[in-house]
């Protein structure tokens, strides 16, 4: 049995300002996802320049985090908002959806397409591989910060966070670093390493993510607040995980039909 570390939130004070651990990881996720997406681009023989790059990175992260704290707010914690609205500024208290950070995301590149005149899902399977290196610096924050522990276990790895209770519990929050960060980073990386047809990147990550995402929700503790949605094991996370399912099988069953629709294309001319 292991105990959780306990880690200060604040990473180190200068003077009156204080560093906390949860905006260094936001650092580390989009400083990293600079640096990919510009490895990215000069693979791809100038289809993007160095000043796209930085918008692209500027505009997403700002739709993750306004994403991603309204979703927390609205699918989460609502009456927590209602209770003290300033909430909803506190950031470096946690508090952050994926799926509200993933709306954001989508609404904030979709506008820096148009304006950079480029079709979505051109920018969208460009961005899809490096966004599960920010998941996983996401994740490790959740870690540290104590935040979205998991369900009681028997198993040997399990960890007891004493600010919740004396239970030994799964430390949920590495199970998805590896899952959604590590896994699902080297599955993208890979497949998108050579040609694929549009949409197929995309549809593979909101598959990937929606799969991980949902098996890992057996294992997390279910939110106070909320509890199972429906049939006594349903939660929040994987109600919002099956539309990506549904959706990324969509987007990769219209890629191949289409790729398979120009080859017979130029097979019969």
């Amino acid at each position: 049995m292991l105990t959780f570390p306990q880690f200060d939130p604040v990473a180190f004070a200068l003077g009156p300002i204080s560093i906390h651990w949860y905006g260094i990881m936001y650092i580390v996720a989009f400083g990293g996802a600079w640096l990919l997406a510009s490895y990215r681009a000069k693979q791809k023989n100038g289809e993007w320049t160095a000043d796209q790059i930085s918008d692209l990175i500027f505009y997403g992260a700002l739709g993750a985090v306004v994403g991603g704290r309204m979703g927390s707010v609205f699918f989460y914690n609502f009456g927590r908002f209602l209770d003290d609205p300033v909430w909803l500024l506190r950031v470096w208290e946690g508090g952050m959806s994926f799926h509200g950070g993933l709306l954001g995301v989508l609404f904030a590149l979709y506008w820096y397409s148009r304006h950079i005149n480029k079709p979505f899902f051109e920018t969208m399977d460009f961005i899809a591989p490096i966004v599960p290196f920010g998941l996983g610096a996401g994740r490790i924050g959740n870690f540290i910060g104590g935040e979205l522990w998991g369900r009681p276990t028997e198993a040997a790895w399990g960890m007891v966070f004493p600010h919740v209770d004396q239970l030994p519990r799964h430390p949920s929050q590495l199970y998805e670093f590896a899952l959604e960060g590590v896994v699902l980073f080297i599955m993208l990386w890979w497949f998108s390493s050579r040609p694929r047809p549009r949409f197929a990147v995309t549809g593979l990550f909101a598959v990937g993510y929606g799969c991980f995402r949902f098996f890992i929700e057996f294992f997390r503790q279910p939110d106070l607040d909320k509890g199972f949605i429906a049939f006594d094991w349903l939660t929040m996370g994987q109600l919002l995980s099956t539309p990506m399912i549904i959706g990324g099988f969509v987007l990769l069953f219209l890629a191949y039909q289409k790729s398979d629709s120009q080859s017979q294309l130029h097979a019969n001319p």
